[in-house]
């Protein structure tokens, strides 16, 4: 299984890149993982919401370049489908089961995703109402990826 992660901007913070690393590692056994990062663009203070929507039109372009055809684009979006941990490992395993061999998580940036890359998402995901700093997601999507293999796999995930 190949799996894409998309997302603006590079990671700055040491602890975030090293979480990043070692899920990578951790996932290393299970699937095989690309991290691809596009540049973000900066967000003015008292943006207008036309800026806003033409920051998020131009990441959208950014992040389209890398969008394969073929693959299961799910897009990580406050409005999409929450799911717990043993379900979200479901869904990932029956989409693998009917052929989703190249499954592509897209995260947005600050302001979110542009409405054209939520409308070519074969898939909305949500991990909470919340909003939480991109940077981050990362990490948290690592994370419940990894544990959704562990469940797959009928292996502990605790140590």
């Amino acid at each position: 299984m190949n799996i894409d992660i998309i997302a603006p901007g590079r990671i700055k913070e040491r602890y975030l890149r090293d979480a990043i690393d070692e899920y990578s590692k951790r996932l290393s056994r299970f699937c095989k993982l690309n991290i691809i990062e596009v540049a973000d663009e900066k967000t003015p203070e008292h943006a207008t919401p036309g800026t806003d929507e033409l920051i998020k039109r131009k990441e959208g372009e950014r992040i389209a370049k890398h969008i394969k055809d073929g693959a299961y684009v799910i897009a990580l979006a406050i409005d999409g489908q929450m799911l717990g941990s043993e379900r979200f490992a479901a869904k990932l395993d029956d989409l693998a089961l009917h052929g989703a061999s190249h499954m592509q998580f897209i995260i947005g940036g600050s302001l979110g995703l542009s409405p054209d890359i939520l409308a070519r998402a074969d898939w909305k995901l949500s991990f909470s109402p919340m909003t939480f700093p991109h940077q981050l997601m990362r990490v948290i999507l690592l994370e419940q990826i990894y544990r959704a293999f562990k469940i797959n796999a009928h292996e502990p995930y605790h140590k």
